[in-house]
C-alpha cells in the first residue's frame, strides 16, 4: 500500500498542507521518488512515552515505504519548551538534565528506526544549528519573516493569550519560529520536504514551509495526525502511576503489557491500526472478533502482544505473559522474584526478617501480620472455608509452617484472600 494510502486508512492524517483534491500535489510528489520527511521529539526526560510510539512508528512506516526518515532531538527547542498543547509554561530545563534527556532519547530512537546504509535513517540535533546563530542575526534573517498578528492568530498562542491566569512568555511565543528555523535548515542541508506531526504541530509546521517559501520559491509540505484519545476524551498513555514510558526502568515489560491488555473494546481497533503494523484484513478479522466475542479479548490481547514485542522484545513479552498467567493460576513458585516483585507492585507488603524463616513462621502468624485477617480464630476459619492462598495454592492445613524453601527464590511469598486481596511478603 502506498505510504499516503496507509495512513488514509489506519485514521493517521488530520491535515496536510496541500489543499488539493484529494491530495495531488502530496502524491505527485512522493511518485517522483524517496522522500525525506522530519519528526521533532522534545527532550522534556530521559524517556519517550507510549504516547511518543505514534511520530516514531510514522517514521518507520515512512521508511519502511521507501522514503527516508529524520529523527530531530531538540536540544536547543527543548531549552524553551513547546507551547503547544500546554496549559502553562514549562519547566526550564538545566543543560545537565537536558544532556541527560538527550542520550536517553537518542538510545531510544536507535532501537526503532534503521540508521545503516544509505537510506538509513538521519538523527540531529537542532542545538548544532542554534548555537552558532547570534540573536540579532536570528531576529533579522527569520524574525523579519514573521507578523505578530500571523503569530498571534496560531492556536497554540491564542489559548494561552486567552488564559489569564498563565499567559505565555515572550520566550514560548518565538518557539513557532524556532521551529520553522528547523525545518528551513533541514530543507536546505538535508533535502527535508516533508514535516510530520501531532495536530498540535500545526501552526509549527506552516510557520517552517512558509520560511521555506520566503526564502527558497520552493515547495515544501506537512502532514498531521489526530491527537490520540481515548473514547471517552480522555489523553491516551496515561496509567494509575502516570505516563506509560518506554524505558523498562520506568514501566516494566509487566506493566506495559497490562496497560494495554486493559484497553477498552471501544479504542482497541483504532489503536491497533494507529500503534501496530499488522494488516488490515488481520485488523477486521480482530475487530469482528471485538463484536462477537467481546469476553474473549483478542484484540487486546494481539495489541499488548505487538506492542510489547517491538518496544521490550521478544524475551520480554513472553515474561510479561508467564506473569499474567502465574498470577491468575494455581501456581506462582515457578515465577521469578524479579518478575514477582514486578506484578505485585502495587500490592499491600510486609517486610519481615528472613531469620525468622530459619525456624519457619506459622501461616496463622503471617495472615494476622500482613493484615489479611484479624486474628488467628479469623485466619482458621478463613482457611477451612478455603479463602486462603499461598503462591495462588489453596491453603487447606491450618498448621502450615512456611520456611524458607517456601519463599520464592527465597526472597518472598504472596497471600490472597478470597479472589482479588493479595498482599506481599518479603523476607529481608
Amino acid at each position: 500500500m502506498h505510504f499516503l494510502d496507509d495512513l488514509k486508512w489506519r485514521g493517521l492524517i488530520h491535515q496536510t498542507t496541500d489543499s488539493s483534491e484529494g491530495m495531488k500535489a502530496l502524491y505527485s510528489h512522493f511518485n517522483k521518488g524517496p522522500v525525506k520527511a522530519y519528526c521533532g521529539f522534545d527532550p522534556t526526560s530521559d524517556s519517550l512515552h507510549i504516547g511518543s510510539l505514534l511520530p516514531i512508528l510514522n517514521l518507520v512506516r515512512l521508511q519502511k515505504a521507501g522514503h527516508k526518515p529524520i529523527a530531530v532531538v531538540g536540544g536547543a527547542t527543548g531549552m524553551i519548551g513547546d507551547p503547544s498543547g500546554k496549559t502553562q509554561e514549562r519547566t526550564l530545563l538545566d543543560s545537565a538534565a537536558l544532556e541527560k534527556n538527550l542520550a536517553g532519547i537518542r538510545n531510544q530512537l536507535g532501537r526503532f528506526l534503521d540508521f545503516s546504509g544509505s537510506s538509513g535513517a538521519t538523527l540531529v540535533n537542532n542545538f548544532d544549528w542554534f548555537k552558532s546563530i547570534s540573536y540579532i542575526d536570528f531576529l533579522r534573517d527569520v524574525g523579519k519573516s514573521f507578523s505578530v498578528n500571523m503569530m498571534l492568530g496560531k492556536e497554540s498562542v491564542r489559548a494561552r493569550l486567552e488564559d489569564r491566569d498563565h499567559g505565555i512568555s515572550y520566550t514560548e511565543f518565538s518557539y513557532m519560529l524556532l521551529q520553522a528555523y528547523d525545518f528551513y535548515v533541514l530543507f536546505k542541508n538535508h533535502d527535508c520536504t516533508l514535516q510530520l506531526g501531532g495536530s498540535d504541530q500545526w501552526g509549527n509546521i506552516v510557520a517552517g514551509i512558509d520560511l521555506i517559501r520566503r526564502n527558497t520559491s520552493k515547495e515544501s509540505f506537512g502532514i498531521t495526525w489526530p491527537l490520540v484519545t481515548k473514547s471517552d476524551g480522555a489523553k491516551f498513555g496515561k496509567s494509575e502511576k502516570g505516563n506509560v514510558w518506554l524505558d523498562s526502568a520506568r514501566t516494566s515489560p509487566y506493566e506495559f503489557y497490562q496497560f494495554l491488555l486493559q484497553v477498552d473494546d471501544k479504542d482497541v481497533v483504532h489503536f491497533l491500526k494507529i500503534f501496530t503494523f499488522l494488516s488490515e484484513k488481520e485488523i477486521l478479522e480482530l475487530a469482528e472478533c471485538v463484536k462477537k466475542s467481546p469476553e474473549k479479548r483478542e484484540a487486546q490481547k494481539m495489541l499488548a502482544q505487538e506492542l510489547t514485542r517491538y518496544v521490550h522484545g521478544a524475551e520480554e513479552l513472553l515474561g510479561a505473559e508467564k506473569a499474567s498467567q502465574a498470577l491468575f493460576s494455581e501456581d506462582l513458585s515457578q515465577m521469578d522474584l524479579k518478575t514477582l516483585l514486578t506484578t505485585m507492585a502495587d500490592a499491600p507488603q510486609t517486610k519481615l526478617p528472613l531469620s525468622r524463616f530459619d525456624t519457619g513462621i506459622a501461616a496463622l502468624d503471617l495472615l494476622v501480620e500482613s493484615g489479611l485477617c484479624a486474628s488467628k480464630g479469623a485466619a482458621r476459619k478463613d482457611i477451612q472455608g478455603g479463602g486462603i492462598y499461598l503462591n495462588n495454592a489453596r491453603l487447606s492445613d491450618v498448621n502450615l509452617v512456611v520456611k524458607k524453601d517456601g519463599l520464592i527464590e527465597g526472597k518472598a511469598l504472596v497471600l490472597r484472600k478470597g479472589k482479588k486481596t493479595y498482599h506481599l511478603v518479603i523476607a529481608e
